[in-house]
């Protein structure tokens, strides 16, 4: 069955379709049914079921005879170590360290804060809570003690566990005085704290509140996985940028296994056994969907990277780990490979691996500009598939569905809705635009399994972000279109949709036409403030390793490109060259705050970016540009 066939089915009748996916799943009891809609505008599925994530993710797989297949791969280039689990191992790991949570008051419904850097023992923190039914809240390690503290006074956990350090190329991040400074400054207070000590930095622990990983385990009887309700939160995920309030995602557990072993198959085409590999960080959503939970469910092989697409050693480190450990599919964000582009525009880091076991490259995070994905078609030699999808979703909103049907390729576009997703344009009241006219992206409810039933301990606030302004509809924040075809395109946020003297025009699309410039390595447009036309596009571009042109003569051309393209219309004048764009840790430009900094507004310093510096550069930028506005000042 084709994509359209497998689209209508769910059409036609959507109870049928996810009550089938649902059989792929071990339930302890089976749900009645698949949508529960008695409390509409808010939705559940599953919700009567019994199931457990832990066994669904580890003892099914070691019950099927499967044990001795690798579970995770740790591959640092960082600490130069490389090691495997199998599924028996890490169901022992994960059991015993359940155990031990249990043995310290540990309950179903407890939050448990995860505050790791990327090793396996992060996956079995989450994997040991989902075991007893306790909802488990990852939050990035390295993230500012003030950012954690505001996380644990909205989860309230009863325990944090934490690593004694992260590792930087370079430099070891010292977690355990976050951590302490992150309690102090809480006005909750964990019951315990579970210290994971790495021997790159051992921690000091507080007497009558930390215990060490190891020894709190030691003598203490292994739990068995514990069977919850289909609608039991699994997990609490912080949307990263967020200022003021966090906003808690929650994922609920039947849908969640549901929906991501539904995507392994249909999506991402892999069989168990395979290798998967996301290289993101458990911090994110992307890593909860993709490097812990959909692989371990389906039954494949993941991997958890400590390192950096580039500098860690080399421009080469992904194409090293995809030919070592046998990868089949791979997903990371556009900004890796735009990082590795730039360090080696003619792929001669490639040359030195054998690929010939990778399937497919899936990107995901941001927006994929068309040159991104030609330069990785033409280097890779394999299907280069953008797909998009939310925090708040957990899965792909729109994607090339390689599992069902590999779809012709529309280069900027990430494709077409999975089923699930009834994808709709509207104007600012709600009416459907016609194909190829920008608007809001929306989403008919309900939505699918395994995306966010409410926000924790928010639903007012979850019904004004997402619900209120589009009744009926669940409201992305995405501005776009739908072509013809039904192929989606991603403009920008709505908020980088620009009013240029009444003209509504997409950032996206002219960051689109800078990425196409042959010495541009990677760009960002924003709208600036202007008194005659409302606002005017600026354009940052960073060029690509060995370009030394006179600058000058880029943005010329980089400022025609744009006339050219979009027209005189977008009154593209203001460009610049800068070396680096302010980014959060996960590779997202923070274009927001470059609005704030442009128009000389008071801006709150992100908790998430990657390097506070760059905001100087971007500041010398503007007033090159003749923008020396009053100046802008973090908080």
């Amino acid at each position: 069955m084709g994509y359209k066939q497998t689209y209508a089915a769910w059409q036609a009748d959507p109870e049928t379709f996810w009550m089938e996916a649902a059989r792929a799943i071990d339930w302890d009891r089976a749900p009645s049914k698949a949508l529960f809609d008695d409390n509409a505008p808010l939705y559940e599925w599953f919700a009567d079921g019994m199931v457990n994530t832990c066994w669904n993710a580890v003892d099914r797989h070691v019950e099927a005879g499967n044990g001795d297949r690798v579970a995770i791969i740790h591959d640092s280039p960082i600490t130069h170590s490389k090691h495997a689990i199998t599924y028996s191992e890490l169901r022992d790991r994960v059991a015993s360290l359940a155990g031990a949570l249990r043995a310290k008051g540990v309950e179903k419904g407890d939050r448990v804060i995860i505050y790791m850097p990327m090793v396996p023992e992060a996956l079995e923190a989450m994997l040991a809570c989902g075991r007893i039914g306790a909802i488990h809240s990852v939050v990035f390690g390295g993230f500012a003690a003030n950012e954690l503290a505001v996380r644990i006074d909205d989860a309230q956990p009863k325990c944090i566990i934490a690593a004694s350090c992260g590792l930087e190329p370079g430099r070891v991040v010292h977690y355990k005085p976050l951590l302490d400074g992150a309690i102090e400054g809480a006005s909750h207070k964990p019951d315990f704290c579970v210290i994971f000590q790495r021997e790159q930095e051992v921690a000091h622990l507080e007497d009558g509140r930390d215990v060490d990983w190891h020894a709190f385990q030691y003598g203490v009887e292994p739990a068995d996985c514990l069977p919850v309700e289909g609608n039991h939160p699994a997990y609490i995920l912080y949307t990263s940028g967020t200022t003021g309030a966090p906003k808690g995602v929650i994922r609920a557990t039947g849908g969640h296994l549901v929906a991501l072993d539904w995507t392994m198959t249909n999506v991402y085409g892999v069989a168990p056994g395979e290798v998967f590999w996301a290289a993101s960080d458990v911090g994110w959503v992307v890593g909860h969907s993709y490097i812990c939970y959909a692989p371990l469910i389906h039954g494949c092989t993941t991997i958890v990277f400590e390192g950096k697409p580039v500098g860690t050693p080399d421009a080469g480190t992904f194409w090293r780990v995809i030919e070592e450990h046998g990868v089949s599919v791979f997903f990371t964000a556009p900004t890796a490979f735009r990082a590795i582009k730039r360090e080696d525009p003619k792929g001669e880091f490639l040359k030195k691996y054998d690929l010939s076991r990778l399937r497919a490259l899936f990107l995901a995070g941001e927006r994929a500009d068309p040159d991104t994905i030609t330069w990785a078609q033409d280097m890779l030699g394999v299907p280069v598939i953008d797909h998009w999808w939310q925090t708040e979703t957990g899965y792909a909103i729109a994607a090339n569905p390689m599992g069902i049907e590999h779809l012709p390729v529309k280069i900027g576009s990430p494709s077409v809705a999975m089923p699930g997703y009834d994808v709709q344009i509207l104007d600012e009241g709600g009416h459907q635009m016609k194909p190829g006219e920008l608007g809001a992206i929306a989403i008919k409810l309900p939505l699918p399994p395994g995306t966010l039933p409410t926000l924790w301990n928010a639903e007012a606030r979850f019904r004004k972000s997402y619900l209120e302004h589009f009744p009926g509809y669940y409201e992305t924040g995405d501005a776009g279109m739908i072509d013809e075809d039904g192929y989606l395109y991603i403009m920008a946020r709505t908020d980088d949709v620009i009013n240029v003297a009444g003209h509504r025009l997409s950032t996206g699309g002219m960051e689109e036409v800078l990425a196409s410039h042959p010495d541009v390595a990677e760009c960002a447009v924003i709208g600036v403030a202007d008194d005659l036309k409302g606002q005017l596009p600026m354009g940052f571009v960073c060029l690509t390793k060995g370009v030394d042109r006179p600058h000058e003569d880029i943005v010329k051309e980089c400022v025609t490109l744009v006339r050219q393209k979009i027209g005189p219309v977008a009154a593209f004048k203001l460009c610049a060259v800068v070396d680096r764009l302010p980014k959060t840790r996960s590779g997202k430009i923070l274009r927001a705050t470059m609005v704030k900094l442009a128009d000389g507004e008071p801006f709150k310093l992100p908790a998430t970016i990657d390097d506070p510096a760059i905001l100087d550069e971007i500041r010398t930028a503007l007033e090159g540009l003749g923008y020396a506005r009053t100046p802008a000042t973090a908080t």
